[in-house]
Order: C-alpha cells, then structure tokens, then sequence
C-alpha cells in the first residue's frame, strides 16, 4: 500500500468517525449536540402562506412594508407560546410561517394574519345593526378603532375579581372617545374585532353601557384572563401595514407526524439492507466494499443534514433514497468495468484503476444533470405557495448525489486499492461474477 493510498484511508476513517459522531445517538448527535430538524409533516404543526396586498402602497416601499408585516406577524405569533416559530419571506409579496409541533386554534389562526382591529361600533335601534362609532377630528370623521390605542395595554382584575383589558387611547384617540361616549351616555357600545362582535366567556357579544364620559383610557370586561391576555399582546404588537390573504394551509397533527418518521426510518433501513444483501451476493468482494461505503455515505450525509441544517421532510427524505439508489449505480458502472478489464487479462489493480477511470465520464455527466434538475427544482418550489416539499427533495437529493460522487470515486477506490498485492488479488472470482469458473 503506498503512502498516498494510506494517507486518503487514514481521512476517510477520520471522516467517518466524526460523521458517527455528529449523527448518533439519532436523537441529538455527540458532538453538537444537534437533532436533525424536522418539516412539520413529519412533526406535525401548521404551516401557512399569505399573500399581501401590495397595489396601495408606493412604489419602491414594497420592501420596508414586507419587512414590517414579517416583524407584525412576529409579534402576533409570540403570544401564542411557539417554541421555534420559522417566519420568512416567499418572493416579493408572501409570508410563509411554520409553526413546528403546535396546534393552535381557528380563532388564532385567523387573528394571525388579520388587518382589521378591534373597532368599537354604536347600536341603531331603527336598522337593528351596529354601525362604526365615529367622530370628529381636524374636520375629518374618523372611526373609533384600536388603531388608537397606545402599545401599552394590560390586564388586571378589578375590587370584584372580574377581569379588565386596560387600554389608553392616544391624543387624537382621546378625542373621538370623548365625544362618542360623551353622546352615547346610557347606551351600548360594541367592541369587534373584523366583522365579528368581540365574545367574552359566556359567548355573548361585549357591548357595554356607556356610563360616563371617557376621553383618555379605558377598559374592557367580560374576557377570560387567557383570552384578555392574548388579545393585549395582539394589541401591542402593532397592525399590519397591507391586507394578507392566506392562499396556502397545511396542518399535521403531531402524532401523525411521529408516525411518519417511525415509517421512514423503517423504510431507510429496509431499504439500505436489501440494496447492500444485494451487491454482496451479485459482486461479492466489491458488493462488500460498496456495502462498506454505502454505510460510510449515509452517515457523512445525515451529519451534513444536520450540520447545515436541513429541515427533512418526506420529500427530502424521498430525495435521499433515491440518491443511495444512484449510488448504487455509480458503483455499478465502476464494478463492470472492472470486469470488462478483468475478462480481458489485466491484473487486478490495473483494472480496478482502468475501471475507475473509464466509469468516471458516465458518473460525471448523469449527476451534472441531477445537479442541475436539482437547481430547477430548488427555485421553482421558492416560487409555488406549496414548494416547501420541492425544495426538501432538491436539496436532499443535490446533497446525496454529491456525497455519493465522492463515496464511490473516492472511498470505494481507496477500499478496494487496500487489497491489491495481497492473496486476496489472485482470486479474481471475487471480484467479479463472471469470469468463466477463473481462480
């Protein structure tokens, strides 16, 4: 074995280890310390994409207004207690939000991407409906809206234990609320949020009896202390600049999701195990070296998976197995062409380095061409509403044609050198399967 030849085993197996070490236990890894993320349809949760509404706005601010809705949303979803919420923006005009491992409710779900805020609204008797409060203001008629109200509300509870969300309206605010309350001593006042009346816990809509005049601040009753507390925190978060429309949904229940990654897993190794039984009994020696190099692929894979990090989805997760299957066939087309040069008398190691390097033209040019599916794809699935699983199969499948590129040029040719010059050499039956009964 020259030194070369040593050198290259000796980074193999150093690469193999610390591989090993990043990946198991499967849970976090050694080093790291670092699980592999999941997409939520194998963890469950929500994923959902808006659409803004860009065609009011100036041209040349689409980008700080986009900016500002990712920062609002931000906001809305902090409330709601997610551990690692993923929040980015999809082209020019779309927000795509992954809530990972969470359930959340309708009522949330909505509130998330809602423009309208809580507008209080006066009763007409004669009509039977409630219409916007409005006043007057520099001699424009505004409507009473949260819009109004200072980042500051709170909730508390008053001497009687009922629970209050305490709000302060702004200078101008102040103005509209004294004179709509000033007018409407003695009768209700709505509170909605959208078109929706704003329900406290017995399911009735709020709308108290104005009692007396309010100018500066005011308070909120008939909410649970939950629900008062979340909508303060929606409140303080700000409003969205433009109208969002959500134009893509997907939810996952966590359990479903842990189904799916007991599945694959189960499939993975299933599948690892056939493909490596198979190169053993059909090309013997080589089969148990690519087998051997099959194992060292996986893992160097799985550590760039999580060393990127990659969010592994059943798409990407089909992008992986189908690129073990190509290294599979990179193997192949080496293995036969050692045969092919064994057949016609040369001696091992001259083949194995003519086989290499007649099978390199073929390996080469058919995963330039995955490479390059894999760029189209990645960019098309950035462009779709529902592209997250086009880009997790583009971009695992790119990153498991790569390794397996190395794996069989590099370590299957390292492995298979070591056992040129020994007795193994001289039985050449080993190393390809039909060579006419030749010991």
């Amino acid at each position: 074995m020259n030194r070369k030849n040593v050198i290259t085993t000796i980074i193999i197996l150093t690469l193999f280890v610390l591989g090993s070490l990043v990946v198991f236990p499967l849970g976090k890894g050694t080093l790291l310390s670092r699980g592999v993320e999941l997409g939520l349809d194998l963890q469950g949760g929500l994923r959902m994409i808006y659409e803004a509404d860009l065609s009011d706005v100036d041209p040349g601010t689409e980008g700080e207004i986009m900016d500002g809705v990712v920062a609002v949303i931000a906001n809305r979803i902090d409330p709601l207690g997610v551990a690692e919420p993923q929040i980015e923006l999809q082209g020019n005009k779309r927000v795509a939000i992954s809530l990972p491992g969470v359930e959340i409710t309708g009522t949330e779900r909505e509130r998330i991407g809602r423009t309208a805020l809580l507008e209080f609204r006066e009763y007409v008797s004669e009509d039977d409906e409630w219409i916007p409060a409005t006043g007057t203001v520099d001699g424009e008629e505004k409507v009473l809206n949260s819009s109004y109200f200072r980042e500051n509300t709170f909730v508390t509870r008053d001497d009687f234990g009922r629970t209050l969300l305490v709000f302060e309206f702004t200078n101008e605010g102040a103005k509209l609320a004294e004179q709509i309350t000033g007018r409407l001593i003695g009768q209700r006042l709505g509170i909605f949020e959208g078109d929706e009346p704003l329900r406290g816990d017995d399911g009735r809509p709020i709308a108290p009896t104005v009692e007396s005049v309010i100018s500066d601040r005011g308070n909120i009753t008939g909410l649970s202390m939950s629900e008062a507390t979340t909508l303060s925190k929606q409140l303080n978060a700000g409003r969205l600049p433009v109208p969002l429309e959500i134009i893509y949904e997907q939810t996952v229940s966590p359990v479903l999701g842990a189904d799916f990654v007991s599945l694959s897993l189960k499939a993975g190794i299933i599948g690892l195990a056939l493909v490596m039984l198979f190169m053993v009994l059909y090309y013997r020696l080589p089969g148990a070296v690519a087998s051997l190099a099959l194992i060292f692929y996986a893992c160097i894979a799985m550590a760039l998976f999580k060393l990127i990090p990659v969010t592994l989805t059943l798409a990407g997760i089909g992008g992986f197995i189908l690129s073990i299957g190509m290294a599979v066939d990179a193997n192949i087309l080496i293995f036969e062409r050692i045969k092919e040069e064994l057949q016609s008398g040369r001696t091992l190691g001259s083949a194995i380095e003519s086989g290499f390097n007649r099978a390199w033209t073929a390996i080469k040019d058919s995963n330039i061409t995955t490479f390059i599916v894999c760029a189209i794809l990645f960019w098309v699935g950035s462009t779709v509403a529902a592209g997250a699983p086009v880009q997790g199969f583009a971009l695992t499948l790119f990153l498991g044609v790569a390794v397996s590129m190395f794996t069989a040029i590099i370590v299957t040719r390292t492995l298979l050198r070591l056992f040129i010059g020994t007795r193994f050499s001289r039985k050449k039956w080993l190393f390809s399967p039909y060579l006419g009964g030749e010991k």
